[in-house]
C-alpha cells in the first residue's frame, strides 16, 4: 500500500519560510517523479514543483526563485523549501508521486493527505 505522508505545514508571517517534507512508503521511490500540488480555498489544485528521478526540477512560474524541491532516495523523502512566502501561498499542499513527467502534470498516481500552509499578512 502506497503512503505519502506530509509534514511541516503551519502558520507563518509573510516573508517567512517553511519546509514541507513528504515520507513515502510502499513504492519504489527512486523510480517515481515526485512533486507537490496545492489547493487554495475556492480554487483548483495546481502544480507547485516537481523533481525527476534524476534530480531535474520543475517549478510553477510564481514559485521560481522562492521554492526549492529536493529528494533523498535513500530516505524516501521529498522536501519543499518555501522562502519569501506570500499570503497568496496559503493553501493545502499535497505530496504526489507519478510515473512520469506527463503523469505528474495530468494525473499523479498517488497523493498524500495534504498539509495546511497559512501565510498571514
Amino acid at each position: 500500500q502506497v503512503q505519502l505522508v506530509e509534514s511541516g505545514g503551519g502558520l507563518v508571517q509573510a516573508g517567512g519560510s517553511l519546509r514541507l517534507s513528504c515520507a513515502a512508503s510502499g513504492l519504489t521511490f527512486s523510480s517515481y517523479f515526485m512533486g507537490w500540488y496545492r489547493q487554495a480555498p475556492g480554487k483548483e489544485r495546481e502544480p507547485v514543483a516537481a523533481i525527476s528521478r534524476g534530480g531535474s526540477t520543475y517549478y510553477a512560474d510564481s514559485m521560481k526563485g522562492r521554492f526549492t524541491i529536493f529528494r533523498d532516495n535513500a530516505k524516501n523523502t521529498v522536501t519543499l523549501q518555501m522562502n519569501s512566502l506570500k499570503p497568496e501561498d496559503t493553501a493545502v499542499y499535497y505530496c504526489t508521486a507519478a510515473q512520469s513527467y506527463s503523469r505528474y502534470y495530468s494525473h499523479p498516481d498517488y497523493w498524500g493527505q495534504g498539509t495546511q500552509v497559512t501565510v498571514s499578512s
